[in-house]
């Protein structure tokens, strides 16, 4: 999980990963949130649409 520190020689988060895994975290949160997007989307209007 040392990523960012071999890429560019710093290390923002004190070389622990955390930063890395924050990376990884809200890149598969997004990935997922692309596949599942109609499903969202249908899931919130029917929330807000009344009945």
């Amino acid at each position: 999980m040392d990523f960012i520190e071999q890429l560019f020689g710093i290390s923002p988060d004190g070389g622990d990963g955390s930063l890395e895994a924050l990376w990884i975290a809200a890149i598969v949160f997004a990935a997922v949130a692309i596949v599942f997007r109609r499903r969202i989307i249908a899931s919130l209007s029917r929330r807000v649409s009344p009945r």
